[in-house]
């Protein structure tokens, strides 16, 4: 555990597995007057009020870091137990049943799968991984993406993506080549597949608005 909030207030807790610059995400939340908690420690995360889950890396990787702390079964409870989680790329990705990145179950928070973006398009080859800045189109009025334009770019860098089963569970898309799912919502559970600790000012305003209620 790297720092703490205030006894008796509201607690977010960054999850750390090693394989992310929690920096970052720690970083933007200063920079909206919260100090989160970034743990390692399953207990902690068992009692935290939100959690955000941030991620690097290969799809086995990540999970395989989860597994070795007991972290997949204390987020798995959390989440079951209606405790507000937010997934960041790789984080997303290890929300879902599993990955054609590689034989690792994930989570299975959300139905569906991970695959890999396609290099080629209408348009013509396509450079896998997608790297750089896109619109993130909202789908619906989740608080999620709430008080954000419509134009807003969000920092990418990602090779696969993915495809729930429910599409109900889609709240934003984007395009690279062909559209993708790059923002989820079931119920409590959320995922972006961009970095909103690295999108400035549209990242910023959507951790605020994790930290705020969604």
């Amino acid at each position: 555990m790297l720092s703490r909030q205030p006894e008796g207030s509201k607690s977010l807790t960054v999850v750390s597995t090693g394989l992310a610059n929690v920096g970052s995400v720690v970083n933007m939340y200063r920079r909206l007057g919260i100090e989160p908690i970034v743990s390692d420690n399953p207990e902690e995360i068992g009692v935290a009020d939100r959690l955000v889950l941030p991620g690097v890396g290969a799809f086995d990787q990540g999970m395989g870091a989860l597994v070795e702390r007991g972290l997949d079964v204390a987020i798995k409870r959390a989440a079951e137990s209606g405790i507000p989680l937010l997934g960041i790329c790789l984080g997303m990705q290890m929300l879902f049943d599993a990955s054609e990145e590689g034989s690792a179950s994930g989570l299975g928070l959300i139905s569906g799968t991970v695959r890999r973006l396609p290099d080629t398009s209408d348009h013509g080859p396509m450079k896998i991984p997608h790297m750089g800045w896109s619109v993130v189109d909202s789908m619906g009025d989740h608080p999620l993406l709430s008080n954000l334009p419509s134009e807003s770019r969000f920092y990418f860098v990602h090779s696969y993506a993915a495809v729930p089963s429910d599409e109900n569970c889609v709240i934003g898309t984007s395009v690279h080549g062909v559209s993708f799912v790059s923002a989820v919502a079931c119920q409590t559970v959320m995922g972006v597949q961009f970095h909103p600790e690295k999108s400035h000012r549209y990242g910023k305003a959507l951790l605020a608005n994790f930290a705020g209620g969604v």
